[in-house]
Formats: C-alpha cells, sequence, structure tokens
C-alpha cells in the first residue's frame, strides 16, 4: 500500500461511477483519484443536508485535498427524505462501502484500508454504518461480486449530527427558519419515530450496545449554528468510554460547515485531517 503523506502533492483525477440502481435511478459516486503508483487507502464520505438535501459535490473542496496526499476518495448519492427515511440512506451507504471494495482496482485503491467520512447528517449515516456493519438492515442490498464486507476501518465525523434527538429538542428549544428546518427534516427522517431513538449513535453508547468503534476523528465548531457544540463533545468523551479511540477539535468561532471554504482555520482543518489519516493508514 502506498504511504498516506500529508506532506505529498498527487495530482489528482475524478470520475462518476454509478454504484447502485434503484428503480431505474442511477446512484452515483464520485471518485477522487491520486494519480500516482498506489495502491492507495480508501475513504468513503456521506455528505450531510439534514437528510433530505444536499448531494455527492458538496464538500468536494475536501475530497481533493484529502485525496492530493495520497488517498482515494468516494462521495456518493443516495436516497433522500421524505422520500426515503431511515434506514434507507444507511443501507445504500453500507452497500457503497461494499462496491467500493469490490472495485478497488479499478481505482488504484486498496480493499483492506477503507474508512468512511460525513459531514452533518452524512456524519450520522457514516457512523451508524460503522458502528454496525453487520447490521441486516444495512447489509439488505446486494448485488453480483459485492461481498458482505462493509467495515470501517477509521472515522471522520465533521459537524456530525451524533445524536439526533438531542439536535431536535435543541432546535424545537430555537426561534427561526432555520432551526424550524431542522425539526422538519428531522421529523421526515426518522419515520417511525420511535427511530430517533433506535438510530441514535450517541444512545448506542449509552445503551452499552455491541457495536464497532474504529478510530474516530470529530472536527466541530462552536459557532455551529445547526448543532451546539457540546453533543459531540459528548460524544468523542462516550466514545472513548466504550473502549474506543476519539479525538475531538473544536474550531473556536467557526460554524456549520466552516471547511468547505477557504481560510485559515480551513487549512488547519484539513492539516488536522491528513494528519489522522497518515496515523491511521501509515500503522
Amino acid at each position: 500500500m502506498a504511504h498516506y503523506d500529508p506532506a505529498a502533492r498527487y495530482d489528482v483525477l475524478s470520475q462518476d461511477v454509478e454504484y447502485l440502481r434503484v428503480d431505474g435511478e442511477s446512484l452515483l459516486m464520485t471518485v477522487y483519484r491520486p494519480v500516482g503508483d498506489g495502491p492507495f487507502p480508501m475513504l468513503l464520505r456521506a455528505h450531510g443536508g439534514a437528510w433530505n438535501i444536499g448531494d455527492r459535490l458538496g464538500a468536494a473542496s475536501i475530497d481533493t485535498q484529502l485525496a492530493e496526499c495520497g488517498m482515494v476518495v468516494a462521495a456518493h448519492d443516495f436516497g433522500l427524505a421524505p422520500a426515503h427515511s431511515y434506514p434507507v440512506q444507511v443501507a445504500q451507504t453500507n452497500f457503497a462501502v461494499r462496491w467500493l471494495k469490490a472495485h478497488a482496482s479499478d481505482f488504484n485503491g486498496d480493499p483492506s484500508c477503507v474508512g468512511g467520512a460525513g459531514d452533518s447528517s452524512g456524519g450520522h449515516t457514516i457512523l451508524l454504518t460503522a458502528m454496525r456493519p453487520n447490521d441486516p438492515r444495512y447489509a439488505a442490498i446486494s448485488a453480483d461480486g459485492i461481498d458482505d464486507d462493509a467495515s470501517l476501518s477509521f472515522l471522520i465525523a465533521l459537524w456530525t449530527i451524533v445524536d439526533p434527538l438531542a439536535r431536535y429538542e435543541w432546535a424545537k428549544s430555537e426561534k427561526g427558519a432555520n432551526v424550524e428546518r431542522l425539526v422538519r427534516s428531522t421529523e421526515n427522517y426518522f419515520r417511525p419515530w420511535d427511530a430517533v431513538h433506535e438510530a441514535n449513535p450517541q444512545e448506542m453508547l449509552d445503551r452499552g450496545e455491541d457495536v464497532t468503534l474504529p478510530p474516530l476523528l470529530v472536527v466541530q465548531g462552536t459557532a455551529d449554528g445547526n448543532i451546539p457544540h457540546a453533543i459531540p463533545q459528548r460524544f468523542a468523551e462516550s466514545w472513548d468510554r466504550a473502549g474506543g479511540h476519539a479525538e475531538y477539535e473544536a474550531f473556536p468561532g467557526m460554524p456549520h460547515g466552516f471547511a468547505r471554504d477557504p481560510g485559515p482555520e480551513t487549512d488547519r482543518a484539513i492539516a488536522l485531517m491528513r494528519s489522522f489519516l497518515a496515523r491511521q493508514t501509515n500503522g
């Protein structure tokens, strides 16, 4: 496997591929591939958008900057609420992990070293995928040549909804159009409503569920208007108490999604992610 080097700068090629077809609709994945000898470690990223909006290109700048140090980064689309409620997004992400491993050689990737990343609601999706890789509901999609290994070796959670119930209750207590949208989006996705407990990474840890806990990096702005930063901070602490390893990095004064835009704090966040990936992939 090629060495992931935060100081390296590979040229990056991107291509769109179909990873799944559902009811005649093509679900696409954009793959950012370093130009080099490889094989390279791989990272699947799930996009945010409160489970209701968004697409795979929403954090393309982050994907490219992680890829240029020597990593195949793949960002995929999936069904959105309200048409597709839980657990559709998680099942399609579980399949995307398995599809990427099966097709690793197409992108000069190493199927034995695959991690996951997600931003906002996409972080929630990637956490569930990683914590329950063998859940039969999540692994329900099958295809010829695609095996059942959906495990992820490391995780990056960017401004992530780690506790959807706590975020929902906070949003209901606030005022303004943005938080009202968050309330509606949450209700659209968790149907029946009890799923907000069952599919809740924080509550899964609190319940002591037997879950998989890969090394985790949590990136969070303290001025996030979508997620109070105390929620992911508590989650990282719970991850550690449950026997995993979590690194929590707060970015003072930074809003939701800050690392998608140029700036010194974005540079610091990218450097932090690159360093974390190097430690996880280089042994």
